[in-house]
């Protein structure tokens, strides 16, 4: 019971003050527990010592002492699963690509809509609650343990990756809950929107790359020849499929 009235801990890394006092604010106001920093190394060393502290990380990119690209890149590579919402001023499709190689799991645009803000803390909290098993029914949370993906296993229990039992790559819970998607539903076609509303919590016909983004990040990761690949294939004007490789499939 004690557990359920937990308020949950989001760090927020960010340099401009009136900007971060009036976020910081409202995520209190909404009921979340809020730690600030403004300037990256601090952010960084904070999270090398108590990264499990926290459920949700709101992270800037241009900071003073190192940048959000590099904080997140770090995070993930120590093993770091939780949730990171990046806030920038960039808009170029290569920087938001850039944010999600590094293990972000949303990008959101400056100037933003507060309320946007707090819908999207809200789905990415209530979504890696649901991947780590602690909010949802079963069926919400399967396909679980690991899973064999030709030259891989991907354990879900700790989002590995492994080759040989050598880990190659750590997923991020968004990466994670996508791959679940596929797995659950292997061998049909999935549209873009249907991926925009199950996976990310959109409206079918958001304006966003995220999935294409993510999938192409996937393919990295466990495609032989990410340009042609054969697990996450694409179907023209349609969507994708995903297909299971043959359990006796050669090395």
């Amino acid at each position: 019971m004690l557990e359920t009235l937990k308020k949950p801990r989001i760090l927020l890394v960010e340099d401009e003050q009136h900007l971060a006092f009036g976020i910081e604010f409202n995520l209190k106001r909404a009921g979340y527990e809020v730690v600030v920093e403004m300037d990256g190394q601090r952010a960084d060393d904070r999270l090398t010592e108590q990264a499990p502290l926290f459920d949700l990380v709101i992270l800037d990119l241009m900071l003073p002492g190192l940048n959000g690209y590099d904080i997140c890149r770090r995070l993930r590579r120590a093993g770091g699963q939780m949730p990171v919402l990046m806030l920038s001023a960039r808009s170029l499709p290569e920087d938001r690509m850039r944010g999600f190689e590094v293990g972000a799991d949303q990008y959101l645009t400056k100037p933003f809509d507060l309320d946007e803000l707090l819908t999207r803390v809200k789905h990415l909290l209530l979504r890696f609650k649901s991947l780590a098993g602690t909010a949802a029914p079963a069926a919400e949370v399967e396909p679980a343990g690991v899973v064999a993906l030709g030259d891989y296993e991907v354990d879900f229990n700790s989002y590995e990756v492994r080759q040989s039992e050598r880990v190659v790559q750590q997923l991020t819970s968004l990466e994670a809950k996508l791959l679940r998607y596929f797995l659950k539903h292997a061998g049909r076609i999935i549209s873009r929107g249907e991926l925009l509303e199950q996976v990310w919590e959109l409206e079918a016909d958001a304006q966003s790359r995220a999935p294409d983004q993510f999938i192409r990040r996937l393919r990295k990761i466990l495609e032989r020849d990410p340009a042609q690949p054969t697990l996450i294939q694409t179907v023209r004007d349609a969507g994708y499929r995903f297909v299971l490789p043959p359990p006796d499939r050669e090395q």
